[in-house]
């Protein structure tokens, strides 16, 4: 790709994280390209490519399942010029272009300005990322308050970057966090999903968590959570969202598939398990009825902080659901879950359940017999112990209506 760009007349650069990550001894998970080439430019050269986005045009260039993703050159602008909007010091749209040095100081942290240039075969460095790659410094380019007003979710990068680099956020950027969390509510909710996903579903989840809380950057996220983070009892919340990132980072570990589904139903079942009890109590419902009317509350507030795709709160919801069926362990009907598609991610939560605290280990221990075992064996853990009484079910009282047939109506 670099080469046909360079022989079409153009430069171009690998650019960004992968260039970092080399430089550290990483295996980049993708390369991004930047290059003098508009969008449209880049699309007539690749028949495979496709152009996206309004606020920041790219040129996503596709190899089989692998997309290359390839940004022009930016410059710096006030918002008057064709392609810009500012509006209250955020950056809204974003494609005036200009030359690489200016593109070098428009990248948000240092160590993302290194440009692997492949003529000569050189790193350029235009910001000092080199000198903070070496000292782990995530410094932002520019001043830390403006560029954070240009765009807020540069807090949540520096937290996800600091997280999976193990690097310090300079003390500037830092003060800034502190003071500017607010601007995420700004944010559109259905930016801030793909946000999440990029701090929870890896294998730092737990260090990128620990980061939001302690820069105050977690209530704007999962607001109801971190209300009940804050009345912990014997804290068991915390450790909850903990062991199940530490679950996900397992799973990432082991090449095993991971789902937005299960750290959605995760990260808000604090606020559920509160609202079922006072539901319970307050209300008289079951335990079922409880759970689908909090998990339904829980998922439609979130969506004013985040936008939760409905492909995965649907199966939220039927992991939540499953709670109760799962603390029945043992009754005749309960090798009728095992067949359940959602089966698997509810046990494995209730055991994230019973490894933070909840009462709920001998279920857990019954349900793992059972899928250890098959036959014969799996149908006895079912019976009810031998001599023990049969419980007959109470009649149901019948109304006076009912009693007087149908001539007293």
């Amino acid at each position: 790709m670099l080469y046909r760009l360079k022989n079409a007349g153009y430069k171009a650069y690998l650019v960004g994280g992968c260039v970092r990550d080399m430089l550290l001894g990483r295996e980049p998970k993708d390369f991004d390209v930047c290059t003098d080439a508009t969008p449209e430019e880049v699309a007539r050269l690749f028949r495979n490519c496709r152009l996206i986005g309004r606020r920041f045009r790219l040129a996503h260039v596709h190899f089989g399942r692998e997309i290359i993703e390839v940004a022009t050159f930016r410059a710096q602008h006030t918002g008057e010029e064709e392609g810009s909007v500012i509006e209250n010091g955020m950056i809204l749209r974003d494609n005036v272009y200009g030359t690489v040095e200016e593109d070098a100081l428009r990248r948000d942290f240092t160590v993302n300005a290194l440009y692997y240039n492949i003529n000569d075969f050189s790193v350029a460095d235009y910001a000092g990322g080199m000198e903070d790659l070496r000292a782990g410094v995530l410094r932002l380019i520019g001043e830390p308050e403006v560029r954070f007003r240009e765009d807020p979710v540069r807090m949540l990068r520096a937290v996800r970057f600091a997280a999976k680099l193990g690097f310090r956020i300079a003390p500037d950027a830092e003060q800034a966090i502190f003071k500017l969390g607010e601007l995420l509510q700004d944010i559109p909710p259905a930016r801030l999903f793909e946000e999440v996903l990029k701090l929870f579903l890896n294998s730092y989840a737990v260090q990128a968590y620990e980061l939001l809380r302690h820069y105050d950057l977690f209530k704007y996220l999962f607001p109801a959570t971190d209300a009940c983070l804050a009345e912990e009892e014997e804290g068991y919340p915390h450790m909850f969202v903990v062991r199940a990132l530490e679950n996900t980072e397992a799973r990432i570990a082991e090449n095993k598939p991971v789902t937005p589904a299960f750290l959605i139903a995760a990260l808000l079942w604090e606020p559920v398990r509160s609202a079922v009890h006072g539901l319970m109590q307050e209300e008289g419902m079951t335990e079922a009825q409880a759970i689908q009317m909090a998990g339904r509350d829980a998922l439609d507030r979130q969506a004013g902080h985040i936008v939760l795709p409905r492909r995965f709160t649907v199966q939220s919801r039927e992991i939540w659901q499953l709670q109760p069926r799962l603390m029945r362990a043992g009754a005749k009907r309960s090798l009728r879950l095992l067949q359940h598609p959602r089966f698997r991610a509810a046990y494995d939560f209730l055991l994230l359940r019973a490894s933070a605290g909840e009462d709920v280990q001998e279920q857990c221990d019954w349900w793992t017999r059972v899928q250890e075992v098959e036959g014969e064996e799996r149908q006895s853990l079912c019976q009810p112990p031998k001599g023990a009484k049969k419980k007959r079910r109470p009649r149901r009282r019948r109304s006076k209506k009912e009693t007087a047939g149908p001539e007293a109506s």
